[in-house]
């Protein structure tokens, strides 16, 4: 998930292909102004320290390239039950309810070899879009 382009850290959304690309093209028209991680898979199982308010990222494309620029505007570190509704809807992948956001990423991160309960840490991040 990470790395690093041009200095910045580099953020790639979802699993290669289909999903990643709808998530870049979400981002790119400004729908998509948030990703969650898990704090054990996708920080302290890769070593990665959190993203910090005023970090550029370099968003990359499912070819490995990059697609834009963005700033870090908010991190939080909230229990999986504790998400909420404006998180999900800043995601900007279409979620109608709570549960839809949360029955979405526990497939998802199981698919990723990790089972969620109501108390996995989930590291929320806002950013904005700088540039692309």
């Amino acid at each position: 998930m990470w790395g690093r382009m041009d200095g910045l850290r580099v953020l790639e959304l979802g699993t290669p292909g289909e999903m990643r690309r709808t998530l870049t093209d979400l981002t790119l028209a400004g729908a998509k102004r948030a990703t969650a991680g898990l704090l054990e898979l996708d920080y302290h199982a890769e070593d990665e320290p959190l993203e910090h308010v005023g970090e550029r990222l370099a968003l990359l494309d499912d070819s490995g390239a990059k697609a834009a620029e963005l700033e870090v505007v908010d991190v939080q570190l909230v229990p999986f039950a504790e998400v909420t509704w404006a998180f999900a809807e800043a995601e900007g992948e279409g979620f109608r309810s709570l549960d839809h956001w949360r029955e979405a990423h526990r497939r998802y991160w199981a698919a990723e070899g990790h089972d969620v309960d109501d108390s996995s840490t989930v590291v929320c991040v806002h950013y904005r879009l700088v540039s692309d």
